[in-house]
C-alpha cells in the first residue's frame, strides 16, 4: 500500500552533502548549516523568539463557540454569531472578550486565495453564519422532538443524543470541521506559509541582518512562520516546545486532534511527525538564511495538512454508509456530518505541485447540494457516497481502501 510522506528526521543535528549557489537563490547559510533542534525551541541572546499568542486566543473562541452549539438553556438568536465576530462580551473568559481579535476576522482571509477575492469570502463567512442561525432557528425549538425525516430534532446514537436538522445535518459538526479549513489551513497554508507573506517588503534583508520587530525578540519572518505553527499546535493543552509529546493525550479538538486520527492509519502514519519536522527543519532554515529549504519545508506541510480533510471526510463518509446499512441513523448523521464539514475544508487545501485547492469549491460545492438533496441524510444512497469518497480520493491520488 501506498505510504505518504518523507520520513521523519532522527537525530538533532543534520547534514547536507549539497547546496546550491548562495548567489542564484539568495540563500545565506547553505544546507550544511542548518542546526534542526530536537524541539521547537529558537532563541536570540538567550530570548525565545518563538510567539504566537493570537492563534491560541482564536482557538479558545472557537472551541467555546463550538461547545455553544449546543448549549440551549444559554443559545440565544445572537449568541453563536457574537461569538463569531466577538461582540457584544459572548465569552465565558475576560481575557477572549477583551482581545482585539475575532474568528470572524480570520475565516478565508489568506493572501493567497481572498486578498482578491473579497466575493469569495463574504460567501464563506455567509456560510457559517447561515449555520449558526439555523441552530437556532430549526434546531433549539424542536430539541425535545424526535427528529424525523423533514422534520428537525433529535436523534440517539448510543447513549448519547445528537440534535440534527430537517435533513440530518449536525450544524455543530459542520462547524467545527469546516472551520479547520476555513480558518486554521486557509491562515496556516495560504497565508503565513505563503513566499509571498514570508518575504513581504523587507522581511528578507531584515531577517537577513536579523532586524527584530520593535521590542520583540523575534524578526517579522520567524514571527510569520511561528504564526502558521500556532494554528496546528496552539491549543492550551499543547506544549510549544514538544506538541508530539501529548499527541495522544490534549484537549484539542481541531487539526492537532485530527492529524492524529490520520496518523492512526498505517497507510498515514508518518504524518504528524513529519509535519512538526518541517515546522522545525524550515523555522531552523529561516535563521540561516536558506528560503529554498524554507519552502521545501512549506510544501511538505502544505501536503500533509492538506491530507487531513481528504482522509477524514472519505473515512466519515465511509462509516456513515455503514451506519446507514445497520440502521444506526443517529451514528449515521454524526459521521455524515463531520464527513461533509471536512469536504468542504478542502476548498481550502493547497497543493504545492499547483498551489491552488486539490478540489475547487465549485466542484465541492455541487457534491454538497448533491447529498443534501431532498431529505439529505435520509434519503442519500449508498453510492452518491462511494461516488463522492472516489472523487476526494482521486485528488489526492490516494484511494478509498487505503482510509481506515
Amino acid at each position: 500500500m501506498k505510504k505518504i510522506f518523507i520520513p521523519a528526521l532522527i537525530c538533532t543535528t543534520i547534514f547536507f552533502t549539497s547546496c546550491s549557489s548562495d548567489d542564484d537563490n539568495n540563500i545565506i547559510g547553505g544546507e550544511d548549516q542548518i542546526n534542526v533542534p530536537t524541539n521547537y525551541e529558537f532563541e536570540r541572546e538567550g530570548v525565545s523568539t518563538v510567539s504566537y499568542g493570537g492563534q491560541t486566543t482564536r482557538i479558545s473562541m472557537a472551541k467555546e463557540l463550538s461547545d455553544a452549539f449546543t448549549d440551549f438553556d444559554n443559545l440565544t438568536a445572537d449568541r453563536l454569531t457574537n461569538m463569531f465576530s466577538n461582540e457584544n462580551t459572548p465569552f465565558s473568559e475576560g481575557d477572549l472578550n477583551s482581545s482585539s481579535k475575532s474568528i470572524k476576522s480570520k475565516v478565508a482571509a489568506s493572501n493567497d486565495y481572498f486578498s482578491l477575492n473579497s466575493t469569495g469570502s463574504a460567501a464563506v463567512k455567509e456560510d457559517f453564519e447561515s449555520w449558526m442561525n439555523a441552530q437556532f432557528d430549526e434546531v433549539l425549538a424542536n430539541q425535545n422532538v424526535a427528529a424525523t425525516s423533514g422534520v428537525a430534532g433529535q436523534i440517539a446514537q448510543g447513549d448519547k443524543t445528537r440534535y440534527v436538522s430537517a435533513k440530518g445535518l449536525e450544524y455543530n459538526q459542520m462547524y467545527a470541521k469546516s472551520l479547520m479549513g476555513a480558518l486554521l489551513a486557509d491562515q496556516m497554508l495560504n497565508n503565513y506559509l505563503s513566499s509571498d507573506v514570508l518575504d513581504e517588503g523587507d522581511n528578507i534583508v531584515n531577517n537577513e541582518n536579523g532586524v527584530t520587530e520593535e521590542r520583540k525578540s523575534y524578526t517579522t519572518m520567524e514571527h510569520k512562520w511561528d504564526e502558521a505553527y500556532g494554528y496546528l499546535y496552539g491549543d492550551t493543552s499543547i506544549p510549544t516546545s514538544n506538541p508530539m509529546s501529548v499527541l495522544e493525550d490534549n484537549s484539542d479538538k481541531f487539526l492537532f486532534n485530527y492529524i492524529r486520527q490520520v496518523a492512526a492509519d498505517d497507510d498515514f502514519e508518518n504524518v504528524a511527525q513529519a509535519t512538526f519536522d518541517a515546522f522545525k527543519k524550515g523555522r531552523a532554515a529561516i535563521t540561516v538564511g536558506n528560503y529554498e529549504v524554507r519552502d521545501t519545508q512549506a510544501d511538505i506541510i502544505k501536503e500533509n495538512i492538506s491530507l487531513i480533510f481528504a482522509v477524514r471526510a472519505i473515512h466519515y463518509f465511509q462509516a456513515g454508509k455503514e451506519s446507514i446499512a445497520a440502521g444506526e441513523m443517529g451514528a449515521a448523521f454524526h459521521e455524515l456530518s463531520e464527513g461533509l464539514g471536512f469536504m468542504y475544508s478542502i476548498r481550502f487545501s493547497q497543493n504545492p505541485d499547483t498551489e491552488a485547492p486539490y478540489m475547487s469549491a465549485s466542484e465541492l460545492e455541487t457534491f454538497k447540494n448533491e447529498l443534501l438533496d431532498g431529505n439529505g441524510f435520509w434519503s442519500v444512497s449508498a453510492e452518491k457516497l462511494d461516488e463522492v469518497s472516489e472523487a476526494i480520493a482521486s485528488a489526492y491520488s490516494i484511494s478509498v481502501s487505503q482510509v481506515d
